[in-house]
């Protein structure tokens, strides 16, 4: 893809996200031939298209209908260090900013995999905007290895090996960052060690075999689309981020299929789902590392048809925290959720089978502590529906903690929704 087309694309992801204004943020890309493509200065990011995009040449010649942005010079300074960075996003994204007009870095081993996303961050104290000042502090910054760099009283700046590197860090560094602030409203985060999140990238299960042949019959390919939907979806809705999620839906028996691991969710496409057949995978693809606990739910709960396991921003409040993520806040929530349990980080690991032990019709959904929330359901967009309750649900909690107690609905209120909505 053209660099005017990738920079349009994820500066619309993220003017979407409400990760930066109409005005704020800018975004580069350096080509193979040394030019810096480079969002302009002066143009809403609401409506940028690739057409906008402007080229700095390698000897200073511009190219393009707008001027280059006016932080130019801080992108040139670390593309001049770090022959490694060929992709650079700055913005000012609410929780990072909230982080460097304290003076503070998030700590990323708050959730599971935002410590390798997002690598040690780096802290550049205040300069003018748009001067070499500033660029020479974030470059000395990103020259000692930093990746991502909070800017003081600024926002943040990332780089990556390409486009789609640089905007996972971007954000999954954004997403520990409100993990945190919204879970400091309702208890204190705690944090993984290094040894645990170490287990947690070594827990890779050995690989089903391949098959030896594969059919795509039309009621699977059409499983292959609703499962593309929905993760789309959920990228749009901030209930999934680019380095986290896993969908899966069961195609006939115990088959099922499910999402890859290592590729962006924002970016999936139907060829990357991953068919499951008869305990093996299809060939050449490498399935979702918690393939083998979907293939185990699927074979305790023939009414369980499709899983989804995610971070979202106020789930994960409660995940951080520990704090209860009590649904009994309005009828809807209950009947949809009934009562979510929290479980502590590991249990997800491969030979745990705590999971699909807990799992039934009246318990749809968990919760695992520093890591994410697992939601089932038959049809895929009931599952997605109880997954939008639950974060509704959560989000609620979370805006009402200020101003004092959760009153929950009663337990003869509850046993009124059970003996009207759930007979049977």
């Amino acid at each position: 893809m053209h660099p005017r087309d990738q920079i349009a694309i994820i500066m619309g992801r993220i003017y979407k996200r409400g990760l930066t204004t109409t005005s704020g943020g800018n975004i580069s890309l350096r080509d193979e031939n040394g030019d810096i493509w480079i969002s302009p200065a002066g143009v809403d990011k609401g409506s940028l298209q690739p057409s906008d995009i402007v080229c700095v040449k390698k000897d200073g010649t511009v190219v393009g209908n707008h001027r280059a942005s006016s932080e130019f010079p801080f992108h040139k300074a670390i593309y001049e260090i770090r022959p490694d960075i060929t992709a650079i996003i700055h913005a000012h994204p609410p929780a990072l900013v909230s982080f460097s007009i304290v003076r503070e870095i998030p700590r990323t081993n708050v959730i599971s995999q935002a410590k390798h996303v997002c690598g040690p961050i780096g802290y550049a104290a205040y300069e003018l905007p748009g001067s070499a000042a500033l660029g020479a502090k974030i470059a000395e910054e990103f020259l000692k290895g930093f990746k991502a760099v909070i800017m003081e009283n600024h926002g943040t700046v990332v780089g990556g090996s390409d486009m789609l590197d640089a905007f996972q860090r971007f954000e999954t560094l954004e997403f520990s960052a409100r993990a945190l602030l919204y879970g400091k409203l309702v208890g204190e985060p705690s944090y993984l060690t290094d040894e645990e999140i170490d287990a947690f990238e070594e827990q890779i299960p050995h690989l089903l075999p391949e098959m030896e042949e594969v059919s795509h019959p039309s009621d699977e390919r059409a499983k292959r689309q609703e499962i593309c939907k929905i993760v789309h979806r959920a990228c749009n809705h901030g209930l999934m981020i680019s380095s986290y999620g896993t969908v899966s839906v069961r195609w006939q028996g115990n088959d099922f299929l499910i999402t890859p691991t290592g590729t962006p969710r924002w970016d999936l496409q139907i060829d990357d789902i991953v068919q499951i057949k008869d305990g093996k995978r299809e060939p050449g693809k490498m399935p979702s590392r918690t393939t083998y606990l979907h293939q185990e739910i699927y074979a305790r709960h023939p009414e369980i048809n499709s899983i989804i396991l995610t971070q979202s921003p106020y789930l994960m409040a409660f995940a951080v925290t520990g704090a209860q993520f009590n649904v009994r806040t309005i009828p809807e929530s209950w009947i949809f959720l009934q009562d979510v349990r929290s479980l502590p980080f590991g249990i997800q690991f491969k030979g745990r089978m705590e999971i699909p032990e807990i799992l039934s019709t009246d318990n749809p959904a968990v919760m695992i502590r520093n890591d994410s929330v697992l939601v089932t359901g038959d049809k895929l967009l009931q599952t997605f529906d109880r997954l939008e309750v639950a974060e509704f649900s959560a989000k609620s909690l979370v805006m009402c903690a200020p101003f004092g107690k959760m009153v929950p609905i009663s337990d003869e209120q509850v046993e009124e929704l059970r003996s009207v909505f759930l007979k049977g």
